[in-house]
């Protein structure tokens, strides 16, 4: 109550109290005279102002503070934890005040905390790499976070309020979910789900939520992006698997050919010699993948150690211009080179000389006779650029996101009989990460490809 109105009572409760005095004087005053008159108003002017007195006293040590409390409680009530009361320095109301206050103070701190608990666990949950789902025991979501809205689409409004069944159409999910309620325990399931054209495989993991008399409440479902650890697991089936091939063959070779030798006593020096010069072969393809396995485990286990220098480009590429023409002149290739002069940069020469001859040979290797191949190199204000580009069979468009990885071959035929191992670009995406740099190709089948190659000049 504001002070205005405050007044307006305090006036009223006055001119009730004056009322009821000059009511008492206008039945005494008659019935009396003389100086019995004089007394009985002298009288009533007193005790009207000794009652005044108590009024105001009242009002101001009782009525004032209460109805202050009044009004604070009912500000308490709508939520409005900022309103303070009237405190008397004195008596009941003092302790009515003081108690009041006190609880407006201890509800506006236990909303503080709240609003603070509240956001951070917001800020947790938005920000967690696993995307989380929370159902009531009837099955309505009630809540979910950012990371599940990225994995699924839609927004929160598409989810919230809804029966999980009709927002989440995987019967694995249903399963889950059922199969939580059903037995109160930790249960799990994987789907498969595609994001931007690319296959993501998840981990769902479902949870019941039991409070303290043990009584089922819903569930939480908690969605783990495995796909790094499917392809990691792949990846390492599949090497496994390359490994043991790649391996087996050149030793069967050896070992087939050396029993052959041994058992023929009579073969005469022309087939000891094929045959001594298949060994050698094999061997030494045999070598070149003993060599650049151990070469892949070394740069993976970050044993590589760069001798960084200054790499003048005119002068560094010399001796790599001399090979690749050699090479490209015994198949009739066309070879096309577009060197910026007097580009400079800093890194490993030798560990660069590689991946640029990698890259030839490969581009080499792949375009058929009478082909073109190309060797662009310029720069911009923070890195050199490499290009390497052929007009061969071209790459296609499931093996691009995988001929990095360890003994992927787009064409093994080809690349068996040129002595490939099927590590070069697996070891040439090593060096340059190694250097801070990236590389990326794009393909045309029939037309050709081009790798691109950047380096910053200063890492």
């Amino acid at each position: 109550m504001d002070a205005k109105k405050r007044i307006n009572l305090f006036y009223r409760y006055i001119l009730m109290t004056a009322s009821v005095f000059i009511l008492i004087g206008i039945v005494i005053l008659p019935l009396t005279s003389g100086e019995e008159q004089f007394f009985v108003l002298f009288s009533l002017i007193i005790g009207f102002i000794i009652l005044l007195i108590l009024i105001y006293h009242m009002f101001e040590n009782y009525v004032r503070p209460i109805r202050a409390s009044i009004n604070v409680t009912n500000e308490l009530v709508k939520g409005n934890y900022n309103a303070r009361t009237y405190v008397k320095p004195h008596g009941e109301a003092q302790q009515l005040s003081n108690a009041i206050n006190v609880l407006a103070r201890n509800l506006q701190e236990m909303t503080i905390q709240e609003k603070m608990q509240g956001s951070q666990w917001k800020t947790v949950m938005n920000n967690m790499e696993s995307g989380l789902m929370l159902i009531d025991e009837r099955g309505y979501v009630h809540l979910i976070n950012r990371k599940f809205m990225q994995m699924f689409g839609k927004k929160s409004v598409d989810y919230i309020g809804f029966l999980y069944y009709d927002v989440l159409q995987d019967k694995t999910i249903h399963k889950v979910v059922q199969e939580t309620f059903l037995y109160e325990e930790k249960m799990t399931g994987n789907i498969t789900k595609t994001i931007n054209g690319e296959k993501h495989y998840f981990e769902v993991a479902g949870a019941p939520v039991i409070n303290d008399v043990r009584d089922l409440k819903g569930a939480v479902l908690v969605f783990h992006d495995i796909t790094d650890l499917k392809r990691v697991e792949e990846m390492r089936k599949d090497f496994v698997a390359n490994v043991s091939h790649e391996l087996k063959t050149p030793i069967t070779s050896i070992r087939g050919f050396a029993e052959t030798l041994l058992e023929d006593e009579k073969a005469d020096d022309a087939i000891k010699e094929q045959f001594l010069t298949i060994i050698l072969k094999e061997s030494t393809r045999l070598q070149s993948l003993v060599h650049d396995l151990l070469e892949l485990s070394k740069i993976e286990k970050e044993e590589m150690k760069l001798s960084t220098k200054l790499i003048e480009v005119d002068e560094w590429l010399q001796s790599s211009l001399t090979l690749i023409e050699q090479q490209a002149s015994k198949k009739s290739l066309e070879f096309t080179k577009e060197i910026k002069p007097n580009i400079s940069f800093h890194g490993d020469p030798d560990r660069l000389q590689q991946v640029v001859l990698n890259l030839m040979y490969n581009a080499i290797n792949y375009t058929a006779e009478e082909g073109s191949i190309f060797l662009r190199v310029d720069e911009n204000d923070h890195e050199v650029i490499i290009e390497v580009e052929d007009t061969g069979i071209g790459i296609p468009d499931e093996a691009r996101q995988r001929i990095f990885e360890r003994f992927y071959r787009v064409d093994r035929a080809r690349s068996r009989n040129t002595g490939g191992t099927g590590l070069g670009l697996a070891i040439v995406k090593h060096i340059i990460e190694a250097h801070q740099g990236t590389i990326t190709v794009t393909s045309e089948m029939g037309k050709g490809s081009c790798f691109t190659v950047k380096i910053p000049k200063k890492w």
